[in-house]
């Protein structure tokens, strides 16, 4: 499995709140606005071309779901920034697509950030995006890296006219959260299977490919550490919050998402001890192995030391050796020979050495 992992870089010679283009946005893309309101009798979505028609859902009565895929319009996201009045500081960490989980009680509003998982079949590997949500009295918005994510079932819900409509939003925002912790779920069985599937060849034929694909599994499940266990105090952070923008009675919910992120903790801390014990087989079976081809090796010396003893002696350049004349001298040491070796194959055949 390949991973999706970047390496933190610390950005020198910037100042606070300044804004730049995140390490994994790719130039020439440009954002994509969609914008999902609704109520209890009300359901409309569609997709915004200017920054002008996102602001009458600012102060509307109705729910408003406000998502960005694509970070590469620096200027889109600032503006919007400025429109909702969000601080540049949240601003940047939005841009800066290497931050670890976290959540921020600003008052009027609420900054969540989290890692979203996706484990992509064909190549093994899993994508790790950054997900930022801004939790406002009538609206959250959404910001991604790219396009594509796990949130098609948090549509169609709204879609459907289903519970989520009748709360606010911060019921979107725990139904968003609890769709990324649910496919984490997904991903770590697909993650399970690779690793079962890899141990089963490592026990039965292990090799120097399988070494390597074991530290690479392990560098991945380090990182999905990295990314998912800081994921349980932002949660707890936002259960716990005083903020009137958390509800009671969506408190009880984000327990259950607590409860479902302690679980994939649990999960990825198996796993790793899988892997780290994998390179114990491997070295074991390496060793195994090893001990092996050392005793088919030493069984063949041994068997050799009398026959070379006894060809030592004839070949000796004496004159006068009785066993030299004689007329069936020759086949007489073969015979020895042979006696000898059969008789050390049934000893060591008696003993089990082989």
């Amino acid at each position: 499995m390949s991973k999706n992992q970047r390496k933190m870089k610390k950005r020198g010679g910037f100042s606070q709140g300044a804004l730049i283009r995140p390490g994994g946005s790719r130039d020439g893309l440009s954002s994509l606005i969609t914008v999902i309101d609704y109520d209890s009798n009300k359901y409309e979505k569609k997709t915004i071309t200017s920054l002008e028609d996102c602001l009458p859902f600012k102060t509307t009565d109705t729910a408003t779901w406000i998502n960005i895929d694509g970070l590469s319009d620096i200027s889109l996201i600032e503006q919007i920034g400025k429109s909702y009045d969000i601080h540049p500081l949240i601003i940047e960490s939005i841009l800066n697509t290497e931050q670890r989980p976290k959540m921020e009680d600003l008052g009027t509003y609420i900054y969540v950030n989290l890692k979203m998982l996706q484990y992509l079949e064909p190549a093994h590997k899993v994508k790790i995006e950054q997900v930022s949500l801004i939790i406002g009295k009538n609206y959250v918005i959404s910001f991604q890296e790219d396009v594509g994510d796990v949130f098609d079932p948090v549509r169609e819900r709204i879609r459907k006219d289903g519970k989520i409509r009748k709360y606010g939003t911060d019921y979107l925002a725990y139904a968003l959260i609890d769709a990324v912790v649910d496919n984490y779920f997904a991903v770590m069985e697909s993650l399970g299977e690779q690793v079962e599937v890899l141990e089963e060849a490592l026990v039965s034929n292990p090799s120097r490919e399988m070494l390597l694909n074991i530290h690479t599994l392990k560098t991945d499940m380090i990182y999905l550490r990295k990314s998912v266990w800081p994921l349980r105090e932002v949660i707890s952070g936002l259960e716990r919050s005083d903020n009137d923008l958390i509800r009671d009675p969506t408190r009880i919910y984000l327990r259950d998402v607590y409860d479902h992120t302690i679980q994939v903790i649990d999960t990825i801390e198996t796993f790793r001890d899988m892997v780290s014990g994998m390179i114990d087989i491997y070295l074991s079976g390496m060793s195994m192995r090893l001990n092996e081809v050392m005793k088919v090796l030493t069984l063949i010396a041994t068997i050799f030391i009398p026959l070379t003893f006894i060809v030592g002696i004839y070949g000796m350049n004496f004159e006068y050796m009785p066993e030299l004349s004689h007329p069936y001298g020759y086949y007489g040491v073969w015979i020895i020979m042979i006696l000898v070796t059969g008789t050390m194959l049934l000893y060591f055949h008696k003993r089990q050495w082989i």
